[in-house]
């Protein structure tokens, strides 16, 4: 009782988190009627299982399909700051003192919407809980796969002027299997040129020279999830020599059958080999975690302790994507209220 005590208290930074996959349920499928939506559920409790994976989830294409509901209702501008409020909202009740969000413009234009009133809706949502919670966000901009090269480089093109404005970073994100990172490479170096900081999901499903690929090619200085490294030690080598940072997602991971079992998941082996891990959530939601879930998982399964759990959030705090004053404020936050826990 004691250690779940303290897990809920301590300082949390989430820097994997999607917006579409954190959206929550009772919102969702609020929206979902208001807008006439046929939904394949009687209430709000069977809702909540069509919205959140199945235990025997097969693969991450079959969890990439929850999807479908929180996009129907993310067409709108007035839901889209609602949700980005209410999910900062929920971040803050566990303690969570910063944030970037990820999100795919163009996934929230088939309604009307365009790029500039899709990115300003989740930025208003932003500030609104910034001023009433406090919560210290950014967000990250997400070019999908399966889209154009052309819809990638529009994303960092429309997204320019959004920078220093609550913008940080570009992300590469969807079916990795089918659409391999050297696609949207035109795009990612645009990116670069323009001083967008870069993070790519890679190694997620277990193609290894993906997560290289995303370092050599598309300059990311972040990878999400990289759980294929561990295939490779070379490839181990390599981000720590370029200091890469890994944004890990347990439960995510396991339910997307990123290893086969709880016993091969090298999260382990990663912190003590070097590796600068951070550990998120992914998609509250759909996952159906929070940051404390996350860490209660790894010291219960894994055998971490609470010094392993603070290696974790310091990890996250260098591997932000806020300027260097601003992370020196952050850290200095941090560590005020790790001493108090």
């Amino acid at each position: 009782m004691i250690m779940k005590d303290i897990l809920k208290k301590l300082p949390k930074i989430e820097l994997h988190c999607h917006l579409d996959g954190s959206v929550r349920p009772e919102t969702m499928y609020e929206l979902l009627l208001a807008s006439g939506e046929e939904v394949e559920a009687k209430n709000l409790e069977e809702f909540q299982k069509l919205a959140r994976v199945e235990e025997n989830c097969e693969s991450l294409k079959e969890y990439l399909k929850k999807f479908s509901y929180p996009l129907k209702v993310m067409q709108k501008g007035e839901n889209i700051e609602r949700i980005a409020y209410e999910l900062l909202e929920d971040l803050h009740m566990q303690n969570v003192k910063y944030v970037e969000i990820r999100f795919a413009p163009f996934l929230s234009m088939a309604g009307g919407l365009n790029f500039d009133e899709v990115v300003e809706s989740v930025l208003r949502g932003m500030e609104r809980a910034k001023k009433d919670f406090g919560i210290w966000s950014n967000a990250i901009l997400i070019c999908m796969r399966h889209e154009s090269k052309e819809n990638s480089m529009k994303v960092v093109e429309y997204g320019e002027k959004y920078l220093g404005r609550g913008v940080v970073a570009v992300d590469l994100a969807g079916n990795e299997h089918d659409f391999p990172p050297e696609i949207h490479r035109e795009a990612f170096q645009l990116a670069y040129e323009k001083g967008f900081n870069i993070t790519i999901h890679a190694g997620e499903t277990g193609i290894v020279e993906n997560i290289t690929k995303s370092v050599n090619l598309l300059h990311a200085s972040r990878i999400g999830h990289g759980i294929a490294a561990i295939k490779d030690s070379g490839v181990i080598e390599f981000l720590k020599e370029k200091h890469i940072f890994l944004e890990m997602c347990p439960t995510s991971n396991l339910q997307t059958k990123a290893v086969e079992s709880l016993e091969e998941y090298p999260i382990k082996s990663f912190l003590e080999s070097g590796l600068a891990v951070t550990v998120n959530t992914d998609n509250t939601t759909v996952s159906n975690t929070t940051l404390e879930k996350e860490y209660a998982l790894l010291m219960d399964k894994f055998g971490f302790s609470i010094e392993d759990i603070l290696k974790l959030i310091n990890n996250s705090v260098e591997a932000t994507f806020l300027s260097d004053e601003e992370n020196d404020c952050l850290r200095k936050i941090i560590k005020k209220e790790v001493a108090r826990c």
